[in-house]
């Protein structure tokens, strides 16, 4: 209980678990399904800097590389994220496919189906030291963090309508975190004693719960869909495998939140690879450098987690999706500003925690509730093509544009990233202008 006698944020959600069992299955499928990604995450990231090209390529790739002149070794992360995205581009789809040829109780199992045999593949190839395995792994996990988010998403708008999500989001979103946490000490504990190919299957049983968590829910979905006479979730919906894009082209507020997304993640990777620049530069021992990296991880997720379970809530059900969506936006504008002045690794720090921890309680819940409200084409096919083929798209654009600016300087940099603050701030606006032309509650 809180000084003024209201019940604390911990006690607010204990209670809102206590009268939804949709949420509580809710709160568990999404602390799984981060759980098992933040198990797989280091992984990948050991893989993508490792010293041995064996490790990363196939023989025959490397190969390649050597007879033209290229030492792949140089742009092994151009590399990687560029097919990526292209990956990218093959697989929106064919995900389009699966979601207009099949009912919501086949295609959600089967998404998260695929995921599982394929890890189990890794469980294989990294038993086995195939050459060529950390490049595929790095792939595979790339996909499967966006889509398998972004299908996790998407059903929680079948589940909840449009005031349930204002104000359960933050609780969801705070499960999530809670499994960012979990993972990495997972494989922090396990990794040396059990090698890096059965956390695979520390991963596959995650996701086995979460599809477990699917089934449980599916009856909140259809209750919904029956209340408030919406298509039926439990029919194939339809359309042809380019909706999604289609859509997007097509309907002002998917282009504007798909603008949104553009610049927020060229803040975060410009963000990201310019730290990883002046740290290069500043702090020369690994050791060092990674209890850098590492602080900054757990105050991300320390931070997202306060404001998931004390604000986030409150500030949905009381103002709507206008402050979640500006207040990052305003904040990392004076962060970027003040980078571009005084470029320190403290400073920097300092940004990378408010920009990271403002979109995962704020920004990511606010769009979120914006699904709720429309028809199932658009939370399935466009909102998946924006959170991955946008979001890789993004990804490796504002990678290449930072690799140009970084030419001259890190407060040319950070003035650059105030620019792009500004378009994602801007494009804010413009989803709050077209959201409020949506029915009210759905």
């Amino acid at each position: 209980m809180s000084v003024s006698g209201r019940p604390g944020p911990l006690l607010r959600l204990i209670q809102a678990l206590r009268e939804s069992p949709a949420l509580l299955w809710s709160f568990l499928y999404f602390f799984c399904l981060l759980s098992g990604y933040y198990v797989l995450r280091p992984v990948r990231e050991a893989m993508a800097a490792s010293a041995d090209l064996q490790t990363i390529f196939p023989t025959a790739l490397i190969a390649w590389f050597d007879v033209r002149g290229m030492p792949l070794k140089d742009f092994t992360l151009q590399f990687l994220f560029t097919c990526v995205f292209l990956i990218m581009l093959v697989m929106q789809p064919l995900y389009g496919w699966v979601v207009s040829r099949f009912p919501r109780r086949v295609f959600l199992p089967v998404v998260y189906g695929f995921f599982i045999v394929t890890l189990l593949g890794f469980y294989a190839m990294f038993n086995s030291g195939v050459p060529g395995r950390g490049m595929a792994f790095f792939f595979w996990i790339s996909v499967y963090n966006l889509f398998a988010v972004a299908v996790f998403w998407s059903f929680m708008a079948d589940v909840f309508s449009n005031a349930q999500a204002r104000a359960y989001y933050g609780y969801i979103g705070a499960a999530g975190t809670v499994g960012a946490f979990l993972g990495p000490i997972i494989t922090s504990s396990l990794v040396q004693r059990v090698g890096i190919a059965n956390l695979m299957l520390v991963s596959v049983g995650f996701l086995i719960s979460c599809v477990f968590c699917v089934w449980q829910l599916r009856k909140w979905a259809v209750l919904r869909e029956r209340e408030q006479q919406l298509a039926d979730g439990e029919q194939p919906m339809g359309g042809s495998v380019m909706d999604g894009l289609k859509l997007i082209v097509r309907e002002p507020l998917l282009r504007w939140l798909a603008l949104m997304v553009l610049f927020g993640v060229g803040i975060g990777t410009t963000l990201y690879n310019e730290q990883a620049s002046i740290v290069r530069r500043m702090i020369t021992d690994p050791a060092a450098s990674t209890a850098f990296y590492s602080r900054i991880d757990l105050a991300v997720n320390a931070l997202t987690l306060v404001i998931q379970l004390g604000v986030t809530r409150w500030l949905l059900s009381r103002f709507g999706i206008a402050p979640a969506l500006l207040i990052p936006g305003f904040a990392i504008i004076i962060g970027f500003s003040a980078l571009a002045a005084s470029p320190l690794p403290l400073m920097v720090a300092m940004v990378q925690v408010l920009t990271r921890a403002s979109e995962f309680s704020l920004g990511k819940p606010a769009r979120e509730t914006i699904y709720t409200r429309v028809d199932r084409q658009w939370r399935y096919k466009a909102g998946a093509a924006i959170d991955t083929v946008v979001y890789r798209g993004a990804d490796l654009t504002f990678a290449w544009v930072h690799k140009g600016l970084s030419l001259f300087g890190s407060h040319v940099v950070f003035a650059g990233g105030t620019l792009v603050a500004i378009c994602m701030t801007l494009s804010a606006l413009g989803v709050l202008r077209e959201e409020k032309k949506l029915p009210r509650d759905r």
